[in-house]
This record gives C-alpha cells, sequence and structure tokens, in this order.
C-alpha cells in the first residue's frame, strides 16, 4: 500500500462551493487525484472562471495530498461529426474553451472521446478529428488532449490502438496530445485487459507508445469481452475483477498516471443513491477484495 497511489474518481462541480468542493469531495474518499466536468456534460452552459472558487480548491488540493486534476470534456463534442458542418464548428469553438477552463483549473491532460463518425465511416471520422484537433490546437497550449480508448458502440471512433494512433499522427502539434486508456471501454473493444493486461500494455506500447499513457480510467464491466456495450460496473463486481483491476492500479510501469474510477451509484432505492468511490479507494488501497461492499453502503443508508 502506497499513500502515493494516483486513484481517484469522477467527482461533481457544483454550487456553491464549485473546484473547492470537488476537492473536499475527493479528500473525503481519499484520494490523490480527481476529474471533474467544468460543467454539464450534456450542454454548454458555462459559469465564469472567477465563480469556480478555483484559488481556493487549488489551496485544499495542496493541503490534502490530492496531486493531480484532470479534467473530463462533455460529450456534446463530436470532432468526428462530417454530416453537419455546424456541430462540427461547434465542438472545435466549445473544445477551445474547455481547454483555456481546464487550464484554468490547473489540470495537465483533458479527456475527450475521439467522437463518432454518425454514418460516415470510420476513415471519413478519422480524418475530420485531425482537421477538428489542428484547428483547436494552438502552439501556447500546455495541457494535452487525451484521446480515450472507446468501447466501439454504435458508430463510435478510437476503439482500436491503431485508430488512435492514426489521429495522433495526422496531428501537426501531436505534442500536444496524449491517451486516456479506459479498462472497460478496452475491454468492451476486445482487448484482454482482464487474463493478459501486460500483452495488452505491450501492444499499446508498440502501436502509440506507452509515454503517450497520461490517464487511466479504471472500471469494472458489466458485459463481457469484445461486446462493444460500454457498461461501467463498480471494481471487482464486473467480468474484469478486481484482481486484474488492482494488479492495474498499482502497476510499476504506471506509477505515475492517475487512475481515475467512473464506477456508477449504488442504489438504494428510487430516490436514495450512494458513491461508492470512497469504498473502492479503500479497498484498492488494501489490494483486498471485498464482496459484501455493495451490501455495507446500503446498509449505511437504511
Amino acid at each position: 500500500m502506497s499513500d502515493e497511489l494516483l486513484l481517484g474518481s469522477h467527482v461533481g462541480l457544483k454550487a456553491p462551493k464549485m473546484f473547492l468542493g470537488s476537492a473536499e469531495e475527493a479528500a473525503g474518499n481519499d484520494e490523490t487525484a480527481f476529474m471533474v466536468y467544468t460543467g454539464a456534460p450534456q450542454n454548454s452552459r458555462r459559469k465564469p472562471l472567477d465563480e469556480l472558487q478555483i484559488p481556493a480548491g487549488k489551496e485544499y488540493m495542496r493541503s490534502h495530498n490530492l496531486q493531480e486534476v484532470v479534467v473530463h470534456a462533455p460529450y456534446i463534442i463530436n470532432l468526428a461529426n462530417t454530416k453537419k458542418p455546424h456541430s462540427f464548428d461547434f465542438a472545435v469553438d466549445f473544445l477551445r474553451k474547455e481547454i483555456e477552463r481546464s487550464e484554468a483549473l490547473g489540470a495537465t491532460q483533458i479527456v475527450l472521446h475521439p467522437g463518432s463518425h454518425v454514418g460516415a465511416g470510420i476513415d471519413a471520422g478519422l480524418q475530420q478529428i485531425i482537421k477538428g484537433l489542428n484547428q483547436v490546437i494552438t502552439p501556447e497550449q500546455k495541457i494535452q488532449i487525451a484521446l480515450e480508448t472507446m468501447a466501439g458502440k454504435g458508430t463510435e471512433v478510437g476503439t482500436t490502438f491503431e485508430q488512435l494512433q492514426t489521429i495522433i499522427a495526422g496531428v501537426d502539434r501531436d505534442e500536444k496530445l496524449s491517451v486516456t486508456f479506459d479498462t472497460c471501454h478496452t475491454y468492451d473493444a476486445g482487448y484482454d485487459v482482464k487474463d493478459d493486461f501486460a500483452g495488452v500494455l505491450a501492444e499499446f506500447d508498440q502501436v502509440i507508445g506507452l509515454d503517450r499513457l497520461k490517464v487511466i480510467h479504471l472500471n469494472d464491466d458489466k458485459n463481457a469481452l469484445g461486446s462493444h456495450k460500454d457498461r461501467h460496473e463498480n471494481i471487482g463486481f464486473g467480468t474484469i475483477g478486481f484482481t486484474a483491476l488492482n494488479a492495474i492500479a498499482h502497476d510499476p510501469k504506471l506509477a505515475t498516471v492517475p487512475k481515475i474510477m467512473e464506477t456508477p451509484a449504488i442504489k438504494v432505492n428510487d430516490k436514495v443513491k450512494i458513491d461508492p468511490h470512497g469504498a473502492e479507494v479503500a479497498m484498492l488501497r488494501r489490494q483486498e477484495f471485498d464482496p459484501e461492499m455493495i451490501e455495507k453502503l446500503i446498509a449505511t443508508a437504511e
């Protein structure tokens, strides 16, 4: 067990405390890293930076061993869309603004779903993403855009390491690009992170390069290998399982990479849901699975 394990979860960012509240939530879960949206992921409404309590949040991070904040770009950004010029132009413009906001929060990585080709085909989608990123990225940009490995549901692009490498190779300022490795998505895409993570990581290194891997989304999976469905499960309660995910969390090759959980809330009833992340962090710090974790959490709410 190490206090320096870079481990955390996706936390809220909401009024009145905003970024300070995000940091407090992460510290309450005994996390050393955390991820936020800068606003609701399904719309473009954003508060002015001076209302986000950024200085107070950064000070709280410093005093509570919160070493990394990662930003997740909203789902409404789709750089792969060739069919709706307005949607593409919006995606470019809004991603530029999200980069500015993320840098203000102190993030070095902004996670981006590469996008969906919406019927135009993977090659057309990849070229459109390259076009978009070349418009978005500026020489002054400090933050890296961490392209996420995707599960392959619908018309998603970025489901293979080769597709991500195609994007990286096509972008002029490729030093501004990195990769987010999502365990659930990658397993759904057909990479056996459960029984051969070392082999998967070696393949990633060969195709993309391990130096590009800057964020891990540590999620279990509700579905089988290669199912292309993208349904996250709580750590240890899915098809990947605790043993594999714990090994990934503690892999020395990935010691400097923040591991962020996006696991589902535990539903007690129609009105009450419980955040599982504190309990999941505790299991991973102990390196010991608790098969009764969910029942215990539900019992605390009853």
